[in-house]
């Protein structure tokens, strides 16, 4: 699967090899080398509810997620997330949008998360560290369908005073995207 790993060990051969001509060979960024030894700790954690697939295998840093949640609200749908892995990563987070339309208080129809470690600058101290990984972001929004479902500090408001307001219709509304759009 790491097909980037193996591309980083012939480069480093070439490397060492002057015959080699110079427009041949190519520099690894920093950001590819990270996400080589990312990835494989990402493959062997990935929450059982999860799923990671690489369109093209030679481009780790651009990936989707797919979350079936098995407990609350969710349980049943399967949401597709599409990741992007800056070039200034791990100064800065990966963009994250959700591709599956979602009636969900801390995403909105249009795919905007609202997950505090996808923010750069944090006011709860949370945010991007240079010490999170791609786990850390997979792991997160998979604790969107569960324990971080939060309904107090909302991105979709609507959804989240639908909740206040009737959790029954509310129940019947997320399951009904979940019937239209997140099979």
């Amino acid at each position: 699967m790491l097909t980037l790993a193996s591309k980083l060990k012939r480069d480093e051969a070439l490397k060492g090899s002057r015959a080699a001509a110079s427009d041949s060979t190519r520099r690894v960024s920093v950001r590819d080398r990270l996400l080589v030894k990312e990835v494989a700790e990402l493959e062997a954690n990935l929450p059982a509810t999860c799923e990671v697939h690489f369109p093209d295998p030679n481009k780790l840093h651009c990936f989707q997620l797919t979350v079936s949640p098995d407990e609350g609200y969710y349980q049943g749908g399967r949401f597709r997330f599409e990741t992007e892995v800056p070039d200034a990563y791990n100064m800065v987070p990966p963009k994250v949008k959700c591709l599956t339309r979602i009636w969900h208080p801390n995403i909105t129809e249009t795919g905007e998360i609202c997950l505090s470690l996808l923010r750069e600058h944090s006011i709860d101290g949370t945010g991007w560290a240079p010490t999170r990984t791609l786990k850390d972001v997979v792991w997160g929004l998979n604790s969107l369908f569960t324990d971080l479902l939060n309904f107090d500090d909302p991105l979709n408001i609507d959804a989240a005073e639908h909740h206040l307001r009737d959790k029954e219709d509310f129940r019947s509304k997320v399951e009904d995207y979940i019937k239209r759009y997140a099979r």
